[in-house]
């Protein structure tokens, strides 16, 4: 998924003589520790060792960069996740799958603080109409998939016809939101396991549903 609200950067001017990817990627460690509006441009400049005027040229504005530092976000870690969910053919081996990779993520070393996407969101002014809304549609994008993924698999007769789909991707969505905001918390990786285990449970009992019926 991308953050497509906000037009990238094109950057003009003399060559760098930074590597701006490595700047990039220290920007979207400290945006992940801080959020979006904690991080001043002051510790952004700090962080990636560039001055302001770097900044600007390289990157246009904080929430341009911002921008970039989500989509390398998303690409490293979420978009084989997302992708895998929509195309595991069997619905509970999808599911399984995915909350599993995310407990990973989430819980892992590389991600101390849960989900980029979700966490910024929590310190994003009014102001920031741009980035707010850019997030916003980051998360919908993320609503929809599970939506289709749930359609799908009562399309593919994998639950049973009656299934509230919105209500089930919303609560899968939900619960996964939540678990980012559980390691901001302090909830360790085995925490987000026995999340991830109870969330499949959930998904169990709805397809169970259509064993009943079938029997």
């Amino acid at each position: 998924m991308t953050m497509q609200d906000i037009s990238p950067h094109k950057s003009k001017g003399r060559p760098r003589i930074f590597d701006r990817d490595a700047a990039l990627r220290s920007a979207l460690d400290l945006f992940w520790r801080r959020g979006y509006e904690p991080a001043s441009i002051a510790e952004l400049c700090s962080s990636m060792g560039i001055n302001p005027p770097s900044l600007y040229a390289a990157f246009g504005s904080k929430a341009q960069l911002f921008m970039e530092a989500v989509n390398c976000y998303e690409a490293e870690y979420w978009d084989s996740v997302w992708d895998s969910m929509a195309l595991t053919p069997d619905f509970l081996d999808a599911m399984e799958i995915f909350f599993r990779d995310a407990a990973k993520i989430l819980g892992g070393g590389d991600a101390p603080c849960g989900c980029l996407v979700i966490l910024a969101a929590t310190n994003v002014s009014a102001g920031a109409d741009e980035v707010d809304k850019a997030l916003q549609a980051l998360r919908k994008e993320g609503r929809d998939l599970l939506l289709r993924r749930v359609k799908k698999a009562i399309d593919d007769g994998q639950l049973p016809k009656n299934t509230d789909a919105k209500g089930l991707s919303l609560t899968l969505n939900t619960i996964l939101e939540g678990m980012s905001l559980a390691v901001r918390d302090g909830a360790s990786r085995r925490d987000l396991d026995r999340v991830a285990k109870l969330a499949m449970q959930l998904v169990r009992g709805v397809a169970s549903q259509q064993d009943t019926k079938q029997a």
